[in-house]
């Protein structure tokens, strides 16, 4: 998946408890520039050469890091509609709550895309998504986790 960088090279990977991917407003692993990026949403624009290349799709649940090894069989039902999908660069979570839910409820939300795809949901998480960007609604997941980033980059 194509992106602009937006952390400091080298910057430690830290997850939730969830396993989630850990962010916040003042992440000391994020350059000044990612910041606005993320903030705007423009770190994702690298992704529509995705897909045209047909590796991603405008809409869908958000891709997996290639790090993040799992054992399909152990996966639950609702775990498995998310790997069964072609990764969006946006989705149903992404689009109504970004980053400010869990790892598990993503899960939940793309099941319930998978099960409900049209256009007419699509056209939905379309514009919700632009509103989202723009109203800069829910762009961080946990502000009281602070202390564990500091602790882990020094």
């Amino acid at each position: 998946m194509y992106k602009f960088r937006s952390m400091k090279v080298n910057a430690p990977d830290i997850r939730n408890k969830d396993g989630s991917t850990y962010n916040g407003d003042n992440d000391p692993r994020v350059t000044q520039i990612g910041r606005i990026m993320r903030k705007t949403s423009l770190d994702e624009i690298p992704q529509f050469l995705n897909v045209l290349r047909g590796d991603m799709s405008l809409i869908g649940p958000r891709p997996t890091l290639p790090s993040e090894e799992f054992d399909y069989h152990k996966l639950n039902r609702t775990q498995k509609k998310h790997y069964q999908l072609r990764p969006g660069i946006t989705g149903y979570s992404q689009a109504y709550y970004r980053n400010s839910i869990t790892q598990n409820e993503k899960y939940e939300l793309d099941a319930y895309y998978a099960d409900n795809i049209s256009l007419k949901l699509d056209t939905k998480i379309l514009l919700k998504t632009v509103a989202s960007v723009i109203k800069r609604d829910n762009i961080y997941n946990n502000e009281k986790e602070q202390r564990t980033v500091k602790e882990v980059w020094k």
